[in-house]
C-alpha cells in the first residue's frame, strides 16, 4: 500500500466556471482526464489517496454532484480535507457528509484517519494573503492592518481544531503523524507560524499542503526539510496533474 496526496482538483462539471487562471492556463486544459489517467497508472485500489482541499466550484452540493461522482472514480481510498473555496462543506456538520458519502469518499475535519501506523491529521489552515504594499523593487513594506487582524483571528481557529485534532490522534496512540492543510503553513512573510509550531511541538513527520498555484505562487512557503520536517505542496498544477507519493 501506498499513500498519495494532491490538492486544488478545482472541478467544475455543473458550475460556471470564472477562474481567469484556470480558464487560460494551457497547465489546466483537460486536467481532469490527465489527472484520470495518471491516478489510474500510479494508484492501485489498495493505495490510499488524499485530496488537499478545493475539490469543487461548486456553490451546495447539488452543484457538487457530478464532480464527487468524478472523485469516485478516482483509485484507491478517497480522503478529503477542506479547501478555502469548498463552499459545500460546513466543517460543523461533517458527519453529515460521512453519513452520505462514506465508504467510497471519507471527508476528515476535527478528528483523524488511520494509514497503517500512521495519524493522518488535517485542517483547512490560514494564512495571511495581503493586501500587501510593495516598493518600487517589489519588496513588501507593510500591509493592510485590519485585514490582518482578521485573518489573525482565522489562524487562531484553524490552529485550535488543529491542536484538537492532533490531541485526539495522540491520546489514541499515534506517534507517528502527518499533518494536511489546505493553505501553505507560512505567508510570504513568515518563517514559522503556529503550524510549524504546532507540527514540531506534536513531531510531525510531513506537512502537506495546496492553495499555492500559479507559478508564481509556488515558492510562497517552506518546501523541502525543515527543523526536522519535510514541508511538501502538492497543488494539482504544481505538480503537473500527477499524485505525490507521501509514504510506501
Amino acid at each position: 500500500m501506498s499513500l498519495y496526496a494532491i490538492g486544488d482538483l478545482h472541478l467544475h462539471f455543473q458550475s460556471e466556471l470564472k477562474a481567469e487562471a484556470q480558464l487560460n492556463d494551457p497547465v489546466w486544459i483537460g486536467h481532469e482526464e490527465r489527472l484520470m489517467e495518471n491516478c489510474k497508472e500510479l494508484i492501485s485500489d489498495e493505495d490510499t489517496l488524499v485530496l488537499v482541499g478545493d475539490h469543487s466550484w461548486g456553490r451546495n452540493l447539488a452543484e457538487c454532484e457530478a464532480d464527487f461522482e468524478y472523485i469516485r472514480h478516482l483509485p484507491g481510498r478517497k480522503i478529503l480535507t477542506r479547501g478555502n473555496h469548498d463552499m459545500f462543506w460546513d466543517a460543523k456538520k461533517t458527519r453529515k457528509l460521512n453519513d452520505r458519502f462514506q465508504p467510497e469518499l471519507t471527508f476528515l475535519q476535527d478528528g483523524f484517519e488511520i494509514y497503517e501506523d500512521y495519524a493522518l491529521v488535517a485542517t483547512k489552515g490560514y494564512a495571511f494573503e495581503g493586501p500587501y504594499y510593495v516598493d518600487k523593487k517589489g519588496q513588501i513594506i507593510g500591509y493592510d492592518d485590519s485585514k490582518k487582524e482578521h485573518a489573525d483571528k482565522l489562524v487562531r481557529r484553524e490552529a485550535e481544531r488543529l491542536r484538537k485534532s492532533l490531541d485526539a490522534a495522540m491520546s489514541a496512540g499515534y506517534t507517528k503523524i502527518i499533518l494536511f492543510l489546505h493553505y501553505p503553513p507560512t505567508n510570504v512573510m513568515e518563517k514559522e507560524s503556529i503550524f510549524t509550531d504546532l507540527a514540531a511541538a506534536y513531531r510531525v513527520e510531513q506537512v502537506i499542503y495546496a492553495h499555492c498555484h500559479g507559478q508564481r505562487r509556488f515558492k510562497d512557503s517552506i518546501q523541502g526539510n525543515y527543523k526536522g520536517r519535510l514541508y511538501r505542496l502538492v497543488s494539482g498544477d504544481y505538480l503537473n496533474w500527477e499524485p505525490l507519493k507521501i509514504l510506501d
